[in-house]
């Protein structure tokens, strides 16, 4: 069975919410634990930093670049604050350090992600 993958901003931050959800958030500079090591496991069933998350909810796959992904990635990273402050660079590699460094504060949760892509998904939703 194929899920359908999603086709806007505010659907792509559900699917994301959904995987980390039912997976777990992780922390600590990679997109998901053993990379390199762990062939088997799919991506859907990992943890997943953020931006992996919302790159895997549009492609199936936590590396790959799309255009949807990178359009809820920088949606994302401009309603975030780290330290009281927004992006430093707004680039897309600017705005992915920043949801990083967002997710891997101390004390963030799996629950804390999933609600900050909901109530993203809900402003875009509304915002249209």
């Amino acid at each position: 069975m194929t899920i359908p993958r999603p086709t806007t901003v505010a659907a792509t931050f559900r699917v994301a919410a959904r995987l980390l959800a039912a997976n777990g958030l992780y922390q600590g500079g990679d997109y998901f634990p053993n990379a390199l090591s762990d062939k088997d496991t799919p991506y859907a069933s990992r943890p997943l930093s953020i931006v992996a998350a919302l790159r895997c909810a549009v492609t199936g796959d936590p590396r790959a670049y799309s255009l949807l992904a990178d359009e809820a990635l920088m949606v994302l990273g401009d309603r975030l604050t780290v330290d009281g402050e927004g992006p430093e660079y707004i680039d897309l590699f600017g705005l992915e350090d920043h949801v990083d460094d967002w997710a891997d504060a101390e004390g963030r949760t799996t629950e804390c992600a999933v609600a900050v892509l909901y109530a993203a998904a809900d402003a875009t939703a509304v915002s249209l």
